[in-house]
């Protein structure tokens, strides 16, 4: 289930998300980049970070942080699961926690580790709740956290994500710093330590998730070619090779076989581990 925060907070949390399974077969969970991070709560037990040859199992915490994705991260469940995730917008962990964003690109990392988050007290109450409870949680929570602190002024960085989003990505960088007045230097700069990733490749996922959104609504006598043109790849070809390198996967078996938990979160087959 997918819910919106707070209006207030809609600066910096784009979405909750409540998430349950109950199966207790090993199932392989793929988060790829959507251009946005997240903070993960495990509520029943802990998700598997990964699982070795000799099936020694290295577990993630009960509540972690993700950063900025250039590719995917497989984590593995073997039992029933319930998860929180909150999901931010671009820039909006920068903006709450001031940390910058490229220190924790490609990492997940403990929230305890985090200083001013007492979020083994919020795990807690999280356990206690039903999912309107656990949403007037996250909501006290987070609306706390935006009051103690002293937000950044990210009027650059907004308006370049709002012409990259509009734009569906398809952007050169040229255009960018003609949009904006700052140079190409300046704006890479801003953009690793607010969003995690630079212009051109925050661009490349945003397009690839206008391509998905194309995928989604597609009819069945839509040519997967068409779609490609219509997300501003030049060709299928170009389409698989960026979609494997942000997935793992071709958009064929993204289509038939996986399960779609949330826009950048997929279930696939663990048959790598039997």
């Amino acid at each position: 289930m997918q819910v919106s925060p707070l209006k207030e907070l809609s600066p910096y949390i784009k979405h909750y998300l409540f998430l349950d399974n109950a199966s207790s077969d090993i199932q392989k969970l793929r988060l790829f980049s959507d251009g946005n991070t997240g903070m993960v709560f495990s509520l029943k037990n802990k998700l598997i970070s990964d699982i070795s040859n000799y099936k020694v199992k290295n577990y993630l915490p009960n509540s972690f942080l993700y950063g900025q994705l250039n590719g995917f991260k497989d984590i593995y469940s073997d039992q029933e699961i319930s998860l929180v995730i909150v999901v931010f917008q671009p820039n909006g962990i920068h903006q709450l926690l001031g940390i910058p964003a490229n220190e924790f690109q490609d990492s997940i990392i403990s929230i305890d580790a985090i200083s001013g988050l007492d979020a083994l007290l919020l795990q807690e109450q999280l356990l206690e709740q039903n999912n309107e409870g656990k949403m007037q949680l996250l909501n006290q929570f987070f609306r706390k956290l935006a009051n103690k602190k002293s937000i950044p002024n990210h009027l650059l960085i907004n308006r370049s994500l709002d012409f990259i989003i509009v734009n569906k990505g398809l952007f050169s960088v040229k255009q960018l710093v003609e949009y904006t007045g700052y140079t190409e230097r300046h704006l890479e700069r801003k953009f690793k330590e607010c969003v995690g990733l630079n212009p051109k490749k925050f661009g490349n996922v945003i397009r690839l998730h206008y391509f998905l959104k194309l995928l989604k609504n597609k009819s069945e006598s839509t040519n997967l070619t068409i779609i490609s043109y219509e997300a501003g790849f030049s060709d299928q070809s170009h389409l698989i090779k960026e979609f494997r390198k942000h997935t793992g996967i071709s958009p064929r078996e993204y289509l038939f076989n996986t399960g779609k938990l949330a826009n950048n979160l997929i279930k696939t087959s663990p048959s790598v581990l039997l």
